[in-house]
């Protein structure tokens, strides 16, 4: 079954923003639109489904479902957002997947969002900046498709990171392949450590805090910012016991990763 695009409501769009939030490193991207979900009143208007998502079922009340994200419709002072929001994405094992089911999923979703209206993307996603994480309040690195928009993120407070390197899964393909078909994009990139494998609350806080800047939006923090202070404190405790690198480890240049 190729990526499917179940539509639940129609809606009329003009000129919509999508803000795509699924699950990466440090879960990042998922926890700050999700925090965004609960803080909205949004519509749901589609569920997708993919043969690239986990050949499993969810259940609920004895009842099965298939896993499945979902879109909402969010109108604000009059301009359209859309969040894209679930619990997964295609995997990035290739053991049990391949690039195709990527390319196949992002272009699936990009020709849809056209077809709507959309005319700007936004993907949120985690760069692992390894143990300097916990040394400093965590910023948010841009990338995108064209010197301006990354220029009007920078004004809100987003930072550009000239080093090269990769953007993973749908984060990096739907800003890239959106970028084809003349939409504008960026992907916002939030500094977190993957050991943070029950969600960076404290990087996903500066991502929401950044786009509320852009749109304007009122957001109350006060739950993130105690969940964020609850899990550096804990992943603090449990790394400071860890044996440090030894001071002759060769060090190594790599590409930064993000998902």
């Amino acid at each position: 079954m190729p990526t499917r695009i179940l539509v639940t409501k129609k809606t009329v769009l003009k000129e919509a923003v999508l803000v795509v939030g699924l699950p990466g490193i440090g879960l990042v991207g998922k926890i700050a639109v999700d925090y965004l979900l609960k803080q909205f009143k949004t519509e749901k208007i589609a569920e997708i489904l993919s043969d690239s998502f986990p050949p499993s079922v969810h259940t609920k009340d004895s009842k099965v479902f298939l896993i499945k994200d979902d879109l909402f419709h969010f109108n604000y002072k009059g301009k359209d957002f859309l969040f894209l929001a679930g619990p997964v994405q295609p995997t990035l094992d290739f053991k049990v997947g391949s690039s195709h089911e990527h390319y196949e999923f992002s272009e699936t979703l990009i020709n849809y969002f056209k077809s709507v209206g959309v005319v700007e993307i936004i993907t949120l996603a985690g760069i692992n900046v390894g143990d300097n994480r916990l040394n400093k309040k965590p910023e948010v690195i841009v990338a995108g498709t064209e010197e301006s928009v990354i220029e009007l993120w920078k004004k809100f407070g987003a930072k550009e990171d000239k080093k090269e390197g990769l953007i993973s899964g749908a984060a990096g393909l739907l800003v890239g392949i959106g970028r084809l078909h003349n939409i504008k994009g960026v992907c916002l990139m939030g500094e977190t450590n993957p050991q943070l494998v029950y969600g960076d609350h404290g990087s996903a806080k500066q991502v929401v805090e950044l786009i509320s800047k852009r749109f304007g939006f009122t957001v109350k923090m006060k739950s993130i910012e105690k969940e964020a202070k609850h899990i550096e404190k804990t992943f603090k405790e449990l790394t400071s016991g860890l044996e440090q690198p030894l001071e002759d480890e060769p060090k190594v240049d790599k590409l930064s990763y993000v998902r």
